[in-house]
């Protein structure tokens, strides 16, 4: 006959019945670009996507590593910062039509930032009448030379 110690056994069923699993898992979510992939999709330098970010007209979440990465829209709004930084507007405008160019809810009143964007679209349009008038005695004066002042009417016409 075979003697079984039970102190042992109920020692192991304890350890057992107590045990704690701890596992961790990393899940890696492929949330967007890193900055170099969005400057490549976009041709705008890595530098100026990091002064969009600081303008507020950009945003990137920071990954543990440090690196910046920038949600799939993000090359949608590079464009339209793009755009609107060739159409003559400062960052502090772009900053605040932003929201009204978005999917998001916007923050202000976007009737009133559309009076300021046509307000600086009419003084662009005064300033293209200066330089078409400019351009017009410019050519009067390399057509006519010095006596250009007392062109004839047709003289000068703008093209």
């Amino acid at each position: 006959m075979t003697t079984v110690n039970l102190s042992r056994i109920r020692a192991v069923v304890v350890m057992i019945s107590t045990l704690n699993l701890d596992v961790s898992v990393k899940v890696k979510l492929n949330w967007g670009m890193r900055i170099g992939e969005l400057s490549k999709a976009t041709g705008v330098s890595s530098r100026a996507l990091r002064y969009y970010e600081q303008q507020g007209l950009l945003r990137s979440e920071r990954r543990p590593n440090g690196y910046r990465e920038y949600a799939p829209e993000s090359a949608e709004v590079v464009a339209f910062v793009q755009d609107m930084f060739h159409a003559g507007l400062s960052s502090d405008v772009i900053r605040d039509i932003l929201p009204c160019a978005g999917d998001e809810h916007p923050r202000g009143d976007c009737a009133e930032l559309l009076t300021r964007v046509r307000q600086i679209r009419d003084e662009l349009v005064r300033q293209e009448h200066r330089i078409a008038e400019r351009r017009r005695r410019l050519d009067a004066y390399l057509a006519y030379g010095y006596g250009a002042r007392q062109l004839p009417a047709h003289a000068g016409a703008v093209r």
